[in-house]
């Protein structure tokens, strides 16, 4: 008997057609745009929009009907010497949440980019959204290839088109942190490459599925999962291989911030998922995935201080993206079998992936609301917040919202997956991730919950918004945010590995599970967080404000020495470095679980 899995690239499925159409619309609406130039560029994006919505939308439909994925051969030539598109689950939900980001940043971004009043064309209009639209197409492609090679092509796509974003505006600094960006994610593509090469010459073909039958432990083999997994990891800033991260969102405008941080990252991390769990996932080995692991763990408690310690919001959120960067990466551990030796899909892979698109909808609502604030007041410092919840409530409620889906209150897709992912733990007797999952509900709490207290707290004098915000912008910010909040009621078991002996529905006991890390993530924000020069109205008595500040003291020193620790890593020799390092421990770590 045939095996299943090749199968399925033996021919086209229904609704495979779907495939080239999630890819070949915003193609096509690129081309248009360009043509046409000025005021139609944006109208032929916001036209396409729900057309790309509802191609995501009919995918997911047919894959819970048919109950299999589909595929479309492109020319009709199988593999290997053909290339396929296939959708599974895994794809679908990274189709249809890309499509519902996009959607909703392109609402949002109208009021800053569209074409002023008197002009035929305008620069950052133009480019703004031609760009988005060629984000869209290069992460349909990456979410459907079945070959390692076009997954590059489509990578390198997604490069070229998020770069620019950073410098919209043309000034030096973002046209820096636009270069450091190009220059070490070439670096990462490098390593890919190179990694695919190896791959090739080893086994003749770079399809997935053929791979995946044909790969076996040899030092070829290790040498290139460890020099393509380190190659994505810089290219999804996951520490410390984070230089490029921070200065492009400081610069950035607030919606492609929100495309960078929600979905751009996630193009290299689902590569890593596709590396580890289809196309070898018997070779990682137990110390692998815990080196794996171990990198995000380390990534969540160094974003989530430093983002502590930033005086700017948008800062702060870009270091919060670091952080939560290194929680997706928390599942490779838990879904290694001891007992088959590999990677297998579950819980843990569910738990991976629910968290994937819970950051993806929260972090871009925060991004958005970050960009409504500073239009309110022209400024995004955290000690002057103080009134922004009177003047501007719809974008502090949108930031709330998006910070409690992200802390994993019920029913949010974060809730599930933390629960998944500690069903996962417990399963496999890795109580030491339980432990780091709980500590990242604490750290996350703490910079939302600095946040909102300079939000709510009154101001001096009456915060009066310089401009009027847009209220689809608004609206676009809020739905996101609610999107985050509700992801957990959604019916996932048709598209991952679901098990639903984990509910997402508010019980007192998963009430008070949310309860506590908010507890300890406001203890941790008094500690460690910049409260400006008005600490007295913050902790009012002078004997419990001396207490709290020999207590904050002492916490300040190892904060401040992760803060030196972001300065060094941010260096190119520094980062060059840790790109060699961590090559060499991947394979050292491969070739020890044989």
């Amino acid at each position: 008997m045939p095996d299943p899995a090749l199968v399925l690239n033996a021919a086209t499925t229904s609704g495979g057609v779907l495939l080239v159409l999630a890819i070949v619309v915003p193609v096509t609406a690129v081309l248009l745009a360009f043509v046409a130039g000025g005021r139609q560029a944006e109208r032929i994006a916001l036209a396409t929009m729900p057309l790309g919505l509802a191609i995501a939308v009919a995918t997911a439909v047919t894959l819970w009907w048919t109950g299999a994925p589909l595929v479309y051969l492109l020319g009709g030539w199988t593999p290997p010497l053909g290339v396929a598109l296939r959708a599974d689950g895994l794809s679908v939900v990274m189709l249809t949440i890309t499509a519902v980001v996009i959607s909703a940043v392109g609402v949002f971004a109208r009021a800053d980019f569209s074409t002023p009043a008197g002009l035929v064309e305008a620069r950052a209009p133009f480019a703004f959204w031609i760009l988005l639209l060629a984000i869209w197409a290069a992460l349909n492609a990456v979410f459907l290839a079945v070959d390692l090679f076009t997954l590059y092509v489509a990578l390198e796509l997604l490069t070229f088109a998020a770069v620019p974003l950073v410098s919209l505006d043309g000034r030096a600094e973002t046209l820096q942190a636009a270069l450091r960006y190009l220059l070490f994610a070439l670096l990462g593509s490098v390593l890919y490459l190179v990694g695919t090469a190896l791959l090739y010459g080893s086994y003749a073909t770079l399809d997935i599925v053929l791979l995946s039958q044909r790969v076996h432990a040899e030092p070829a083999v290790f040498v290139a999962a460890a020099l393509m997994t380190v190659g994505l990891l810089a290219k999804t800033a996951l520490f410390p291989l984070h230089l490029w991260l921070p200065p492009a969102h400081a610069g950035a405008p607030a919606a492609a911030s929100a495309v960078l941080s929600a979905l751009v990252v996630k193009g290299s991390f689902f590569i890593v998922v596709r590396l580890w769990f289809d196309v070898m996932p018997g070779l990682p080995g137990f110390a692998a995935t815990q080196l794996l692991a171990g990198l995000g763990a380390a990534a969540i408690v160094f974003g989530s201080v430093v983002a502590l310690r930033q005086e700017r919001l948008k800062l702060l959120i870009a270091y919060s993206t670091l952080a939560q960067i290194g929680y997706l990466f928390l599942m490779f551990p838990l879904a290694f079998s001891s007992g088959a030796a590999q990677i297998a899909s579950g819980g843990a892979l569910a738990g991976g992936l629910l968290q994937t698109i819970s950051h993806a909808t929260a972090k871009a609502a925060m991004f958005m609301a970050a960009g409504l604030i500073y239009a309110a007041l022209g400024h995004d410092r955290i000690a002057g917040l103080a009134g922004i919840a009177r003047a501007s409530p719809m974008s502090v409620l949108a930031f709330a919202l998006a910070g409690v889906a992200l802390i994993g209150v019920p029913p949010s897709g974060a809730y599930l997956a933390k629960e998944l992912l500690l069903q996962a733990a417990t399963g496999t007797g890795q109580w030491w991730w339980a432990v780091t999952i709980q500590a990242g509900g604490i750290l996350t709490s703490s910079y939302v919950v600095l946040v909102l207290v300079h939000a709510l707290m009154p101001a001096d004098k009456p915060v009066t918004p310089r401009v009027r915000p847009s209220r689809m912008g608004e609206a676009a910010t809020l739905t996101l945010a609610l999107c985050s909040l509700l992801l957990g009621l959604a019916p996932w078991h048709p598209y991952l590995p679901v098990t639903y002996g984990v509910t997402p529905t508010p019980t007192l006991q998963a009430l008070w599970s949310s309860v506590w890390p908010v507890l300890g993530g406001t203890a941790l924000a008094i500690l460690l967080g910049r409260w400006g020069d008005r600490p007295a109205r913050i902790f009012p008595g002078k004997s419990v404000a001396a207490t709290i500040g020999a207590v904050r003291r002492a916490a300040l020193i190892p904060s401040s020495g992760i803060g030196r620790l972001d300065g060094v890593l941010r260096q190119w020799p520094a980062a060059g470095l840790c790109m060699l390092v961590l090559a060499i421990a991947f394979a050292a770590a491969m070739l020890a679980g044989r």
